[in-house]
């Protein structure tokens, strides 16, 4: 699958939103999916932001317990969030108690403050509130131009912070939480649902679209391992379809990565030039990942700026 090229500034400046939608926001498009029992997840749609589709991108959706609600992704903007909490108020009555936001970039934590009025726990990596600082209101501003500055949303904080792990009761059902080292982003949280086994590991892994590198690709690779660990043979991934087999998925993950890794690595030790590596480097790749050409570019010059220093 290889879609058309996107433009740069899907890119916000290079500081990525972590893929942007281009669809219209078609009815069809956001149907919510119940992906296991009491389990409810909308895909997101593969483009860049526009006013019609909210920046309505990421997989978003929510997970039903005895007594409560949690919230897996907030959505994209305050719009999206809005969406999703009417979705959920078509489905139960329970009340939304946690909302987790997975790490930094707007299409998974702009839609946070439409669930301002359930005064929910808003769960993030211990590292995000740092990260809210350095790029919050820069996220914010231009989700503001593409979609108007109350459809955007503002800067929510976590209220819980996981330093390590933690554990959410929802009254029969237990959702386990992880922070990650540096990745994806600075600010990965994954979460394992222990009733159904199924694995939310938000943008650490990406499925059908390329993987957005805003972390360390060293260390995505090293959680990748640490994903294979949690027993899980499900996974909702952060972009792709709303549930996948976890093993094939990261070895589709480790292998674009790992390309990524071996062809930057060859061109420093040649002294190739990072706007050349760009150019030439798992270029391979290019017809298995959509928005590659929107993307790879940006991820190779993020492993070149990385692995320079080995």
């Amino acid at each position: 699958m290889r879609m058309s090229r996107t433009r740069r500034e899907a890119l916000f400046g290079g500081l990525c939103l972590c893929c942007l939608p281009t669809l219209g926001r078609a009815a069809d498009a956001f149907a919510m999916e119940e992906i296991g029992p009491g389990i409810f997840m909308r895909r997101g749609i593969d483009g860049e932001a526009t006013a019609e589709n909210a920046d309505a991108i990421a997989n978003i959706g929510f997970i039903v317990g005895d007594e409560a609600v949690l919230v897996t992704e907030s959505g994209g903007s305050h719009a999206d969030g809005a969406w999703l909490r009417a979705e959920i108020v078509k489905r139960t009555a329970k009340p939304i108690r946690h909302v987790v936001l997975t790490h930094v970039h707007p299409d998974h934590c702009f839609g946070a403050s439409a669930f301002a009025q359930d005064y929910p726990t808003f769960i993030g990596h211990h590292g995000l509130s740092a990260a809210l600082d350095s790029r919050g209101e820069f996220y914010r501003g231009r989700l503001a131009e593409v979609l108007g500055a109350e459809r955007a949303g503002t800067v929510v904080k976590p209220t819980m912070n996981v330093a390590d792990t933690a554990e959410i009761d929802l009254g029969g059902r237990t959702l386990r939480l992880t922070a990650h080292g540096t990745a994806h982003t600075n600010c990965d949280l994954s979460m394992l649902d222990t009733r159904s086994g199924i694995l939310f590991p938000a943008d650490l892994l990406f499925v059908a679209r390329i993987p957005s590198l805003d972390g360390s690709l060293v260390g995505w690779l090293k959680e990748v391992e640490r994903l294979k660990g949690m027993g899980a043979a499900k996974a909702v991934p952060g972009h792709g379809p709303t549930l996948v087999d976890l093993a094939p998925a990261l070895a589709d993950l480790t292998r674009y990565l790992s390309v990524l890794r071996d062809g930057t690595r060859e061109a420093i030790s040649t002294d190739m030039p990072i706007e050349k590596a760009v150019q030439t480097v798992g270029r391979d790749e290019g017809d298995k990942w959509l928005l590659f050409d929107s993307y790879h570019g940006r991820n190779v010059t993020q492993a070149y700026k990385e692995l320079e220093w080995e």
